[in-house]
């Protein structure tokens, strides 16, 4: 889904002080019923990363962090079984699986001996059953399953529908008789920094060569996208030469402005490859 710039910010203003949950997300696609679930979850979670970033060090003061807690500890000792934590969170506008670990650490602070680790916290994140208590390990559960931007549960299906959309990019390559080197492949040859794919005969994409191909499984807006040039994308130009990267989720239509420069931006896998030998293939 490829979106112009007003369209884009249309969307994200409707997002201004959304707490990041599923709820949130459904109305989102009720109020923009054309774009799909999945390109508006990447808005969605795009643009609730950037406003936690301007927010995130008023959380973590002393001050904050005594409240949050003190806050919590009256909450569950009126009623346990309550969301309290995911609706403080929410309350005061930062993401629960954030919210989370602040709660977790002082009260870990308060009743082990020694200060926990980054790594225990991270550890009982993702498995809340090892917290040694059992009302804020419930706390901490709702928390990271009710949070759609942040948190372990997340992270792993970023991760996986990321592998899912390298996979599918592969099938296709091969369905089309595309010899290709993969990340691995080139990783074992010595590169650092490669796309997923470098194509082994280069063809051309509506008239443009390319020499890579590499997959986003996201929603390609201003921010993330000058970022990926800057990280990623220019130093495979620099390497292999002109490439085509692929935000299967869209874009936004003016950041396709690099296609004389050699990058060039699709929201999907194209139709019209044009090998050596002049077939589309």
């Amino acid at each position: 889904m490829i979106l112009t710039k007003a369209q884009y910010d249309e969307i994200a203003q409707c997002l201004v002080s959304v707490p990041p949950t599923r709820q949130s997300l459904r109305k989102l696609k009720q109020r923009f019923p054309s774009q799909s679930q999945a390109t508006l979850l990447s808005i969605f979670s795009q643009e609730y990363q950037k406003h936690i970033k301007r927010t995130h060090a008023k959380h973590h003061t002393s001050e904050a962090i005594e409240s949050y807690y003190q806050r919590y500890l009256n909450g569950v000792g009126r009623n346990g079984a309550a969301p309290v934590l995911l609706e403080l969170a929410n309350e005061v506008d930062y993401a629960p699986s954030l919210m989370a670990p602040v709660i977790l650490e002082r009260f870990l602070q308060e009743h082990e001996e020694t200060p926990p680790s980054k790594s225990v916290i991270n550890s009982m994140l993702r498995d809340p059953s090892q917290i040694p208590d059992g009302v804020l390990a419930n706390q901490v559960y709702q928390c990271i399953v009710n949070d759609c931007c942040y948190g372990p549960l997340v992270d792993c299906i970023k991760h996986a529908i990321g592998h899912e959309h390298e996979v599918l990019l592969r099938d296709m390559l091969l369905e089309k008789n595309l010899s290709f080197l993969d990340e691995d492949q080139l990783r074992a040859k010595g590169y650092d920094k490669t796309p997923d794919f470098i194509l082994q005969v280069p063809v051309a994409v509506e008239g443009h060569i390319i020499h890579w191909i590499e997959s986003k499984a996201s929603f390609g807006d201003e921010c993330s996208h000058q970022a990926y040039l800057h990280d990623q994308f220019w130093s495979y130009w620099n390497r292999f030469g002109p490439g085509l990267v692929i935000y299967w989720y869209g874009f936004i239509q003016e950041l396709d402005c690099n296609r004389e420069r050699g990058i060039l931006l699709k929201a999907c896998f194209p139709t019209d490859i044009v090998t050596l030998c002049h077939s589309v293939a």
